[in-house]
């Protein structure tokens, strides 16, 4: 699901016929997909995905690679509010779905992902290909949920004590039961 942000005009003044000129707001329609990270990977030659920092022309990049509309001028970006950044971020964070998982505390995988490794999942599970398309966060909770549907029943994660003790009180108030 794409997003879109309102970029602030400008109003500047040109020296060459010494008047104002104004800029009008631009709307933007970004999509944080798998296409997006292909167009930045591209770019850079290596991965987006991960710990590294990102400078700013990286992350202006991404951000002009989320656009839907190819042919906006890099000079909106550089337009881009505090508040604009602060939705692109809170977009890109999103997990967009109701699906959780247990994590494995501290278990950081060392793979590098990239595009391509990400395409090989899909392959790998069948997801059609127009999920390229689709926020990608929703596309790694897909890949997950094939991952451990697929997974031996005995290799699944298994619930900690704490949470099966937590569940148990959370019954228990449901219900209004002791034990």
């Amino acid at each position: 699901m794409p997003i879109s942000i309102t970029v602030p005009g400008v109003e500047s003044f040109d020296e060459t016929t010494e008047k104002f000129v104004y800029t009008e707001d631009t709307v933007l329609v970004l999509e944080h997909s798998l296409v997006s990270l292909s167009k930045w990977e591209s770019i850079f030659h290596k991965a987006f995905l991960g710990r590294e920092e990102k400078t700013s022309e990286e992350t202006l990049a991404y951000i002009h690679a989320m656009c839907l509309d190819e042919n906006i001028d890099g000079s909106v970006l550089l337009r881009l509010s505090e508040e604009n950044v602060r939705q692109i971020n809170d977009y890109i964070e999103d997990q967009m779905t109701a699906t959780t998982f247990r994590e494995i505390p501290n278990a950081p995988s060392r793979e590098k992902i990239t595009n391509e490794l990400i395409r090989y999942w899909m392959i790998s599970f069948n997801i059609p290909l127009d999920y390229e398309t689709r926020h990608l966060n929703q596309l790694f909770t897909l890949i997950k949920v094939m991952n451990l549907k697929n997974m031996p029943e005995k290799n699944r994660p298994k619930m900690s004590a704490a949470e099966r003790h937590a569940l148990n009180k959370q019954r228990q108030k449901q219900h209004g039961t002791s034990g």
